[in-house]
Formats: structure tokens, sequence, C-alpha cells
């Protein structure tokens, strides 16, 4: 990272206070809600400047109030990233309204639990544009960015269904697959200039994605006995391996896909 780290010291723990290196780091977060409000606030908190870029104005106006009370540098930007050429535009404004990237994470996705043969091809195509063209498009335009200035971290939330094989979940299964592949071709592709490309891949998550589901009869029991930590996870267990992965500590590791899911991926 470029940023210069802050040397003060916490009196509590005799340790430096910016440990992580993100102090002044320049944050976009693809998502306002769920996973992705959640690592707004933390980059916040860990010193950051961060933007925030979501289609939905009201969660977007939510996370900002509670930047605004961190104190925060933040920006809010309006935008749907299915659209062709959003990207770009999105990381050209980050870039006039921050004076720099340093890191990107995608957190922006869309579920549909039913049996493949009865998808239409337009709602497949719905599905792959949401979690998987706007990856490609956003981490695209960053990445050019931080290839050109010699550093930069590029994180995409994936999932245990890229890995799994989930009844009912086949264009959204494809689409992290397709996630793990796109960010280790470009973590091959973009090592030598510095830049690191990493999946942070949730199993089971209690997030506005997941509300729905777990609402239903005896649905929370069931996922709950599949997870060898007896639980399901919540947003800010993610926030620790993405703030790890985003900082000075972890300029060496690239290409990997972090499963963070209660050890559901052993069983």
């Amino acid at each position: 990272m470029s940023v210069t780290p802050v040397m003060a010291t916490s009196p509590e723990v005799g340790v430096n206070a910016d440990w992580l290196g993100l102090h002044g780091a320049r944050v976009l977060i693809a998502g306002a809600g769920g996973i992705g409000g959640a690592c707004a606030l933390a980059y916040a908190r860990a010193g950051a400047s961060v933007a925030v870029v979501d289609r939905d104005q009201r969660s977007l106006d939510a996370l900002g109030a509670e930047l605004a009370a961190l104190g925060a540098k933040h920006e809010l930007i309006q935008a749907d990233l299915t659209e062709h050429g959003a990207g770009q535009r999105v990381v050209a404004d980050v870039l006039d309204r921050l004076g720099g990237l340093d890191v990107l994470l995608h957190a922006v996705g869309i579920n549909d639990r039913r049996p493949i043969l009865e998808f239409t091809e337009d709602e497949w195509d719905h599905i792959l544009r949401v979690n998987l063209s706007s990856v490609f498009g956003l981490a695209q335009a960053a990445g050019r960015h931080m290839v050109d200035q010699g550093h930069g971290r590029v994180l995409a939330l994936s999932s245990v269904s890229g890995l799994l094989a989930h009844h009912s979940h086949g264009p959204y299964a494809a689409s992290k697959g397709g996630i793990n592949q796109l960010l280790r071709v470009m973590a091959r592709e973009w090592a030598a200039s510095g830049v690191t490309v990493n999946a942070l891949a949730p199993g089971y998550i209690e997030t506005p994605l997941t509300a729905g589901e777990l609402a239903k009869p005896g649905k929370r029991a069931d996922l709950e006995s599949l997870v060898p930590a007896g639980r399901l996870g919540t947003p800010d267990e993610l926030t620790g391996p993405a703030l790890f992965l985003s900082s000075r500590h972890a300029g060496f590791i690239t290409g990997h896909v972090m499963y963070i899911d209660g050890g559901r991926t052993l069983v």
C-alpha cells in the first residue's frame, strides 16, 4: 500500500494503532447493506476513506448516516452496476472524489432458490449479470488504475456455494464459482504489478439476502445442523478477514478463496 502508516500506539495494548496500515487508504465498496455495509463501517473505523456504491438510495442513506456518526470521510454513489460501462464510470467517479483507489470490495449479490429446470434464460442472465458480470466490470476498471499505480487490493464476495453443490442454487452457484476463477486469473495477471486479488467465501450468514429463507419453519435449525460450529455467521465476522486481506500484512497473499463458514466446507 502507498498510504503512510500512523505510528501512534495504543496505551491499552501497546501496539501500533494502525497495524493494518489502512489509515488514509481509499476504499470502494459495492453494496451498502449486509456484509458490504458492515465492511464499510470497519474500514472507516480503521481510518480509511470509504466510497460506497449501490443501486438502492435508501440503503446508501442509512449507511451514510452511520458513517457520518463515526466522523468518517465517505462518499455515496447511486448506480446500477449491471449496466454496461457502469464499473468504469463508478471507478472514475471514486478516483475524482477520493483522489485515488487502494482497495476494492465487491459485495453485491442476489439468489433465487429454485431447481434449475424452473429457470428461464432471462432469469439466468439476470443473476449472472448481477453477481458475476458486475464483478468483472468494476474489478477491471479498478485493476487498470491499480496496475498503473503499482499497488492495490481487490476483494469480492464468493460463497461456499461456489464449491458445494447446493440444491436449488444453480445460477447462484455458477456465478460464485465464476467469481472464484475470474479472481484467480486476475491475481495471476496482476501479481507482478503489486496488486493482490482474493475472494471471501461466506457460509451461512444472517443478511437481508438470507432473511426470507431463514424465516421458513425449521430452516434455521436445518442450516445450523450443517455447520460444525453449530450456528450461523454474522456480517461482522466477515470484516476481519476483509481488513486483513486489504492490509499491508497480506501483500504476498493472492489468488485465494478464503472460506468463512464455521467449518461448513469440512463436511
